[in-house]
């Protein structure tokens, strides 16, 4: 018994294993239960044995992938009081995540569209939690600018457009933390 539960089991992992394959090689929209079958090297059917829908592939890949590759913590950056301080510290773990991961994260969000609508939440909910923990450093002028500069900041994209022009992320991290700061350094007014 325990040997068919193994079985079945590995038979699972490998599934979940060739879908995040698939999701970070062609994107989620180009991922059918087909090619999943054949990466894992079982039948379309086993597949739908254990993946009854799209939405519980897409639950076990979305788990496996984070267990791998789990989002920088926010928590780690408090510690840092100093406003420009904390949004270079973010910065430079959230940029070193989008370089290490940037070919799930671009499909992802590419395909966002075709996914169930959790991937998508558990994705905003990460990036409000930075936003949060990056902004709050600023009480005092934490305006919508301010507010709209660190969204900005913290954005998949922006990271990209940098990187695509040559910058480590480190370097793009110091820039986009200088650029952010002058927001926050600005005098208040009413």
């Amino acid at each position: 018994m325990s040997k068919r539960r193994e079985d079945v089991e590995q038979t699972r992992r490998r599934i979940t294993e060739a879908a995040v394959e698939l999701h970070g090689t062609v994107g989620p929209s180009e991922t059918t239960f087909s090619s999943v079958a054949e990466k894992a090297g079982v039948q379309r059917s086993t597949v739908y044995r254990h993946f009854p829908d799209e939405e519980a592939l897409f639950g076990a890949c979305t788990s496996h992938w984070l267990a791998g590759h789990p989002w920088p913590r926010a928590d780690d950056w408090k510690s840092e009081v100093d406003p420009a301080g904390r949004l270079r510290k973010g910065l430079r773990d959230l940029y070193r995540y989008y370089e290490v991961n940037r070919d799930m994260i671009f499909n992802s969000l590419r395909d966002i569209v075709v996914m169930p609508a959790f991937v998508g939440e558990l994705m905003k909910a990460q990036i409000d939690e930075y936003h949060t923990v990056l902004l709050e450093a600023w009480p005092e002028q934490a305006d919508g600018m301010l507010a709209a500069a660190v969204g900005h900041a913290i954005d998949f994209r922006s990271w990209q457009s940098l990187a695509d022009l040559g910058l480590s992320p480190r370097e793009a991290a110091d820039l986009m933390s200088a650029m952010v700061g002058c927001m926050g350094a600005r005098p208040i007014t009413a």
